[in-house]
């Protein structure tokens, strides 16, 4: 088990980049509450693209091509 895999797909980081930027946004707008640093897990998780616990759970996300790296 290597918790430094890239296992996160395209639409998969693209999607955690997006909510994270949601749950901050709304710490800084309404809501006062810890849930803007999940918010901050989503977005690193999503621009590095490696997640540990997918890797413990055995999650893999990419495509078949970005698994062979044609894209």
């Amino acid at each position: 088990m290597n918790l430094l895999k890239n296992n996160v797909g395209k639409i998969d980081r693209i999607i955690r980049i997006v909510i994270g930027i949601i749950l901050i946004g709304n710490v800084f707008y309404a809501l006062h509450h810890p849930i803007g640093w999940i918010g901050v897990i989503l977005i690193v998780t999503g621009l590095l693209g490696k997640c540990p616990l997918y890797s413990i759970l055995n999650i893999n996300t990419k495509t078949l091509s970005e698994k062979v790296g044609i894209k």
